[in-house]
């Protein structure tokens, strides 16, 4: 297999969160540094900020440029908006924060902001992280790579949990950032501190599975040793092996990290270094239409975008 393809574009501040959208050019303002950027739909945009508002944008069919649409500025959290993300197809929005409240956040008629809380634990518990696995469950993660399962129609707190008293020893934990596979819904991806990256299979709750990091015994099976800032399960795998795939196993994870790499792991496999920068990767996005393409954001100040190899099936 040939080498990937990488060429870095500067730019004149920091980059926190990158995501493919369809082929225009347009800027929206962000009051302060922006959290989490989530793109449901190619014509809607959401994010959240440091200063703790969420935005929402929406694709004007005329000039093919984003307006800025309702924004929710109080109320929601207590500080910032540690992580956001959106139902697929645009309905809900599920935010939470460190503060320790879990809000769902949607966008009635005439463009009117409904919101409720779910959770509120006081701080008590933090959540550094979310993601939807269906429309109704969402994950969450924090402080001690506890991982928590909500289910809407079971009111009154997460249905189940992960407990974080499986990592050894007096190393920083902390989930950073959580995927969930659309053919997998029971398995939460997750990366945090100390490069480790673990998965939760729901129907075995207390047993979490390590890609990379400090296992239960405390030994380095680890790719990096710094902060993973985001995982997301790699799509450039063909389809026909993901489907004939046990339920049981670990689909291609790819990670960013603190200290510059962005590789691709696999349960059992070595795992791909993709690029070794000199500076912290801080989040990527894979393109859902051409899988090939990855675009980054470096901390010094610029976008990549790297091109892999397309996969041909025989």
């Amino acid at each position: 297999m040939s080498n990937p393809n990488f060429h870095q574009f500067p730019q004149s501040k920091s980059i926190d969160s990158v995501r493919f959208l369809s082929p225009i050019s347009s800027s929206i303002p962000s009051p302060s540094r922006i959290t989490s950027l989530k793109s449901p739909t190619p014509k809607s945009i959401v994010f959240s900020t440091l200063s703790g508002t969420l935005h929402f944008a929406f694709l004007d069919p005329v000039d093919g440029s984003f307006d800025s649409g309702p924004t929710v500025e109080t109320s929601l959290h207590r500080g910032s908006v540690s992580s956001i993300d959106v139902v697929e197809g645009g309905g809900e929005c599920v935010s939470v924060g460190m503060d320790g409240r879990v809000n769902l956040v949607g966008v009635g008629e005439g463009g009117r902001v409904e919101w409720k809380r779910v959770a509120d634990s006081n701080g008590l518990v933090g959540y550094s992280s979310v993601r939807w696995g269906s429309n109704v469950e969402f994950a969450t993660g924090g402080l001690g790579f506890g991982l928590q399962w909500w289910d809407q129609r079971r009111p009154g707190g997460a249905v189940s949990q992960l407990k974080g008293n499986w990592a050894r020893g007096n190393m920083p934990s902390m989930v950073h950032s959580i995927d969930i596979h659309p053919s997998r819904k029971h398995i939460c991806v997750a990366g945090g501190s100390g490069g480790t990256i673990f998965a939760w299979d729901l129907r075995w709750q207390q047993q979490p599975i390590i890609l990379s990091g400090a296992g239960v015994s405390g030994t380095s099976q680890s790719l990096s040793e710094s902060d993973v800032w985001e995982v997301q399960y790699d799509n450039h795998t063909l389809s026909s092996s993901v489907t004939s795939a046990p339920s049981t196993k670990i689909l291609p994870v790819m990670m960013c990290s603190e200290d510059g790499i962005l590789a691709v792991l696999e349960q059992d496999a070595e795992p791909i270094e993709l690029l070794g920068e000199p500076c912290a990767i801080n989040t990527f996005d894979i393109d859902p239409q051409n899988p090939s393409e990855v675009i980054c954001a470096l901390e010094w100040e610029s976008i990549g975008i790297l091109t892999r190899p397309r996969m041909v099936a025989y």
